[in-house]
């Protein structure tokens, strides 16, 4: 790995920002219309900024997340900015009170930040200095296909693959499996032969009403079905994985590489996908791509898709990329896409600078 110069943190700033959707989002867990976004910029005191964003599903939580950075950051003010020793540090701090939920999300935002700033600081975008190199990364448009009328889902795939891309996720849980199962033939009918069809239940079915709605999906040309039951149900999951031919996805719930590898143990699974923000941040995701690799099975990223770009060119069993463009209105440089494939950023770090205007017009502050 790359040598980068010791950098001691000094201060940690925190904005919340709520970014209007250009596509609205209607899941079986409800719609969202805005993304509440905590933007974080890590001071050094050798002048050298690292920054990152966590997405907050709730201005709520942003509140919350503010306010245990604010806490974190008297823990490791005059550490030295090296983020596993700091990971090791927190997760003993938290030990008493817990460190699932919001505090893993926080010590994660904390993380990607450090890494922000090594990766400044040596000039080199975060898939150098992991010892990688950043390149192009199959992506699937995860944007709206929501629980929309057929037609409406169906024309809208179609838009969706006009953005550059030859995957989409449609998601499902529906009230009866018969309205599931019209959108699903709807959206395939339209779309080319060769183009992907992810589908997600958003953890809507119990596990009868899921092995009786995966088994109405297979041959109806889904690529994957993620998280039909409850996300720590892994038992439930694992009876679905076995008894369902499309190939069951989860992940995005993990909560640290204790849950994924618990989850790989009991079969829950055919793919997997963690969540940036979930797993630990950059050096979370580093264990659990070792974890999939291991195990051999194929790894996708849930969200952060400008990091997650990056993180994917260094993980062994990378496989697809969820886009969404939730964080592009107030990026400098929003991640690009073309040929079905995120251009990761070249810039050092993870390639984040605030589109500052655009903060200051989306500000909960």
């Amino acid at each position: 790995m790359t040598q980068t110069p010791t950098l001691i943190i000094r201060g940690l700033r925190t904005r919340a920002v709520r970014v209007p959707m250009r596509r609205p989002l209607g899941t079986s867990g409800g719609t969202i219309t805005q993304a509440p976004l905590v933007l974080i910029d890590l001071e050094t005191e050798e002048g050298v900024p690292g920054r990152a964003y966590l997405f907050a599903y709730s201005e709520l939580a942003a509140r919350a997340l503010r306010q245990l950075l604010a806490g974190i950051l008297e823990m490791v003010r005059g550490d030295a900015a090296a983020p596993v020793p700091i990971a090791k540090k927190l997760g003993a701090r938290f030990t008493l009170m817990g460190r699932e939920g919001l505090p893993t999300i926080a010590m994660s935002g904390l993380d990607l930040a450090l890494w922000d700033a090594l990766g400044r600081a040596a000039g080199l975008p975060l898939a150098r200095l992991l010892g990688g190199e950043p390149k192009p990364v199959p992506a699937y448009n995860s944007n709206a296909l929501g629980l929309d009328a057929p037609e409406k889902v169906a024309d809208e795939a179609m838009e969706l693959l006009a953005e550059g891309f030859q995957a989409v996720k449609l998601r499902l849980g529906r009230r009866s499996a018969a309205d599931d199962l019209r959108a699903v033939r709807a959206v395939r009918a339209r779309i080319p032969a060769a183009a992907l069809l992810m589908t997600d239940f958003n953890q809507a079915l119990t596990v009868a009403e899921a092995l009786a709605r995966g088994r109405a999906l297979d041959g109806e040309g889904v690529y994957w079905i993620e998280e039909p039951v409850r996300h720590d149900d892994y038992a439930g999951a694992a009876r679905v994985a076995r008894e369902v031919a499309t190939p069951i996805q989860i992940g995005e719930n993990f909560l640290g590489t204790r849950a994924m590898a618990a989850a790989i143990a009991a079969g829950a699974m055919d793919y997997v996908m963690p969540d940036l923000a979930r797993i630990g941040g950059v050096t979370g995701w580093l264990r659990a791509a070792a974890l999939a690799d291991a195990a051999g099975m194929e790894m996708s990223s849930h969200l952060h898709p400008e990091v997650s770009a990056q993180l994917l060119a260094v993980t062994p069993s990378a496989h697809y990329l969820e886009y969404v463009d939730w964080a592009a209105p107030i990026l400098a440089r929003p991640l690009r896409i073309a040929d079905g494939r995120a251009q990761p950023d070249e810039s050092p770090g993870l390639g984040l600078d605030w589109n500052e205007e655009a903060v200051a017009r989306a500000t909960l502050d």
